[in-house]
């Protein structure tokens, strides 16, 4: 590794990890590198230092990032760009696999059939790019990636941005040039300064051909030579090297390949229809031509006189036959793509399935964070605005019956239904507090998964009935299950520490068939596609943001069996909670919606009271629920790295972060009032709390084992006592008290039936103020410490997330993104005062757990601030699946 990267690997260190170089090529050279925010492989290109000197290193970024939003399923994206140590970078997907380059190298020719459909795949992303006004400019083998056998377009824009960058004039004083001499149109070779999509359609013609013939049309011992070529001579026939190639592909390619721009296609999109007529017969091995298929199906004046015998019907059939594959197929509808801005957000420390849609594609409903907590919204994909779903509080993982006209979702331990139209809540089973995503069938039963396995009930209610469990020697579990259609068989997803893959069970045998493809939340599609999530293993912190991408596999639901590999549908897909489950939901019709916009990477900052933002410094990582300690100097916050969820402490002065945990389980810390020790819960079923000292100098110690899980909250001022939140087997959350005497048995501080979290004391220990569900949504309250007494309300319309102020006089909480202050006035008996709004959070609800903190002054807000936009969007997919049916 030459040092100038080795000074660009210690500059992007906290972001990228170079492992290898890739390659080189004229411009860039290309290194396999890991992506510490989004934990995934990653292309990380260097521009060569020479070129960035010419090209201006300020302009160049600047006009490659009008390619970042191209999204396409053969386009591969730009992920990020920058400049670091004076070299200049752009971060492009990871693709596993050979570049087409490679695979001539070593087949040299594909078979035709093969190479038609890899140009009309490239053929497809280019009418994409065009459409969007973006010209490739150097389309050859080495651009092309082959991902699961299908063809994705790389290094988009490059070029593009290298020409309209302030050197791009001189660039050939070094002797580079903007396009390979193979694959140059005669006006680029000729030096022409308007570049039109029809350089893309030449490029691609030259592609094809390779692939067909095993070399370009034009060829030469320098690039002057084959530029002459290029601008004197014509192609040779390609049906004249090989027999196999269908008249039409010879004349789609020929065309393509004009001198003069105005002789070849209009569009890529008409190169591509051209393709889509070649006619292959016995396997590909021979072709007919037209004029012979024409006169095939016309018989003769002594055929008509014949007598219609059986043999005759069948010639005339094989030429009906014959003449309908000659005639065009009907194009499939144009995929459609736009975005919804989402207010309220997406709730992401949930670990469920929060969005749905109805099997016709026509309406999504999601779990979104609102003032009340967590509730299900509804829009039709013609609303503007969504609206909420009436008796939703509190729901979990919605999926729809097979007709669209009801919902299901589980409250707590219950899975229940409602009429989408609207209707009373009904009751369908008692599900435990484990519930991982269910499906329902047009025979009415209802297939979910849990930590035990899979199970079946009847949706009209009754008592679930054990379907499959995963092998006893087996670490893993079963879930979110999905009907295939006539809901005799299911798919669902394996999860172990490795990570998720597919598998299929018969309801009516219970076998389990595990395929090896990797993907959480499958869903089939009626194009015959299974739709799968890929995103890094390991959990994702309580409270974080993942990124995942969106794959599709052919399938099919009747064998049960996978027919190819997967292909890229979607990047940015964002994953949240410690289910790794994606926030996505797709329509059995194949239409697709998932949440992107927020990034999963934060910084820590301080807020003011107007919402101004001072950042900390130090690195971003994927933080969560961040807490300062008592003295204001550190901060403990829950990282979500390398897999696992850990404890760190922020050194404030000087803005180091240094690891407190090791065991991949630790969130939520709170600290002891002396600042000696950090308290966290061990995530997990069951979840205990553990306390370990703050320097790190003895392990760590458990703090409170007691049935169901724990949340800490907070101490009381003489540290003798801590508050925190319990959760039963029943799903029912209350506040408890453990007294810090050897025994640290949790016993209730109040007994209800509601649901009660996020505990926080007033500074003299006289006051707890908490979330409570008795009103039908969540409120804050307040209550005295450690009782008995009353109980007041202090939000009016909704409120998460209480702190109570160091200074006594104040109680802040979250309603939705609203970070809000309610006065407090003193005295011996509690009076609550007047509620208003600070400023808009930014921050990401946690609901059940503060996710922010408070300085000692009560005039400064800690909060994990999300690196990027701080908007929330819902990205549809119209079509997408009916495109990818038509190129296969």
């Amino acid at each position: 590794m030459t040092s100038s990267v080795s000074q660009l690997t210690a500059a992007l260190a906290d972001r990228y990890r170079i492992e290898r170089e890739l390659g080189a090529g004229g411009m860039a050279t290309v290194y396999l590198a890991h992506d510490v925010r989004h934990d995934r492989k990653v292309a990380l290109k260097v521009l060569r230092p020479e070129l960035s000197a010419i090209l201006g290193a300020e302009r160049f970024l600047a006009e490659i990032k009008t390619t970042a939003n191209l999204q396409h399923p053969h386009i591969l994206g730009l992920f990020d760009s920058g400049e670091a140590a004076g070299l200049v970078y752009y971060v492009m997907p990871f693709v596993e696999g050979e570049s087409l380059r490679d695979r001539l190298n070593r087949d040299h020719q594909l078979p035709v059939e093969e190479a038609v459909r890899l140009a009309r795949e490239v053929a497809d992303a280019l009418e994409y790019a065009h459409q969007h006004g973006i010209v490739h400019r150097d389309i050859k083998p080495e651009n092309i990636l082959l991902h699961g056998g299908h063809a994705v377009v790389a290094d988009f824009g490059i070029a593009l941005a290298a020409s309209r960058s302030e050197g791009g004039a001189r660039m050939t004083e070094t002797g580079m040039s903007l396009g390979t001499p193979h694959y140059m149109s005669p006006e680029q070779a000729m030096g022409e300064r308007e570049i039109t999509p029809k350089t893309d359609i030449y490029a691609l013609g030259c592609v094809l051909y390779e692939m067909l013939t095993a070399e370009p049309p034009f060829v030469g011992a320098s690039a002057q030579a084959i530029i002459g070529r290029v601008l004197t001579e014509e192609p040779r026939s390609l049906t004249a090297q090989r027999k196999t190639i269908p008249p039409n592909v010879e004349a789609a390619v020929q065309r393509a390949l004009s001198k003069l721009p105005a002789d070849r296609f209009a569009s890529a999109k008409e190169f591509d229809e051209a393709l889509a007529r070649a006619d292959y017969v016995d396997g590909g091995t021979r072709a007919t031509s037209a004029a012979a298929r024409e006169t095939a199906a016309r018989p003769s004046a002594g055929a008509r006189a014949f007598r219609a015998t059986p043999w005759v019907l069948l010639v005339a059939a094989l030429a009906l036959f014959a003449r309908e594959r000659m005639r065009p197929a009907s194009p499939p509808p144009p995929i459609s793509r736009f975005a919804v801005k989402l207010d309220p957000v997406v709730a992401s420390g949930l670990t469920g399935q929060v969005i749905a849609l109805d099997p016709a594609g026509t309406r999504i409903v999601y779990v979104g964070t609102t003032s009340a907590g967590s509730e299900l919204l509804t829009r039709t994909l013609d609303q503007v605005d969504p609206v909420v779903l009436p008796g939703t509080l509190g729901a979990l993982s919605p999926f729809f019956s097979p007709d669209g006209t009801q919902l299901a979702f589980v409250v707590g331990t219950k899975l229940v239904k409602i009429a989408v139209g609207g209707g009373p809540r009904l009751p369908i089973a008692d599900v435990g507090s484990t519930f991982r995503g269910g499906t329902w069938n047009e025979g009415d039963t209802i297939l979910f998964a849990d930590e035990r396995g899979l199970h079946i009930v009847p949706a009209a209610g009754g008592t679930p009935t054990p379907l499959a469990a995963p092998d006893s020697g087996l670490t893993e579990t079963y879930r979110w299950p999905k009907f295939l259609p006539g809901g005799r068989s299911a798919l669902f997803a394996t999860a172990d520490t490795s990570g998720d893959r597919l598998a299929a069970i018969t309801l009516r045998t219970g076998v389990v068939k595990r395929f090896d493809v990797v993907g959480a939340d499958p869903h089939y599609v009626v194009q015959g596609y299974v739709a799968l999530t890929t995103i890094g293993f390991g959990s994702t912190s309580a409270g974080a943001l993942g990124v995942g991408t969106l794959v599709a596999v052919p399938f099919d639901a009747e064998r049960l069996e996978v027919l190819g590999a997967p292909v890229p549908v979607a990047d940015s897909v964002q994953v949240g909670g410690t289910s790794r489950t994606a926030k996505l939901g797709i329509s059995l019709t194949g239409t697709i919606a998932f949440a992107t916009g927020l990034t999963g990477v934060s910084s820590l900052a301080m807020l003011t009271r107007d919402g101004a933002s001072r950042p900390l410094g130090g690195p971003s990582r994927p933080f969560a629920t961040p807490r300062l300690s008592p003295d204001g100097t550190r901060i403990a916050v829950t990282v979500a790295d390398g897999g696992g969820n850990d404890i760190w402490i922020f050194n404030r002065a000087s803005t180091t972060l240094t690891r407190l945990t090791f065991d991949g389980s630790a969130v939520r810390p709170i600290w002891t009032p002396d600042g000696t020790r950090v308290v966290y819960q061990r995530a997990g079923s069951g979840a205990d709390l553990a306390w370990i000292l703050a320097d790190g100098s003895a392990p760590a110690e458990s703090l409170v084992v007691a049935p169901g899980d724990q949340t800490p909250g907070e101490f009381t001022p003489d540290g003798r006592f801590l508050v925190l939140r319990e959760g039963n087997a029943q799903g029912v959350r209350q506040i408890s008290v453990v007294p810090m005497d050897s025994a640290r048995i949790p016993r209730p501080l109040f007994t209800s039936t509601f649901q009660n979290h996020s505990p926080s004391l007033s500074p003299d220990g006289k006051w707890v103020t908490f979330v409570s569900n008795e009103s039908g949504r969540n409120e804050i309250y307040v209550r005295p410490f450690p009782g008995p007494g009353g109980r007041w309300q202090v939000s009016k319309e909704g409120g998460n997330e209480p702190r109570w102020s160091p200074t006594g006089r104040e109680i802040f909480f979250l309603a939705g993104q609203d970070f809000m202050t309610a006065s407090v006035v003193a005295g011996s008996t509690f009076v609550p005062g007047e509620v208003r709004l600070l400023f808009r959070s930014g921050g990401n609800p946690e609901l059940v757990h503060r996710n922010y903190d408070v300085s000692r002054d009560g005039l400064s807000f800690l909060f994990a601030r999300r690196d990027g936009t701080e908007d929330q969007s819902m990205i549809v997919l119209l079509n997408w699946f009916e495109n990818l049916r038509a190129r296969r």
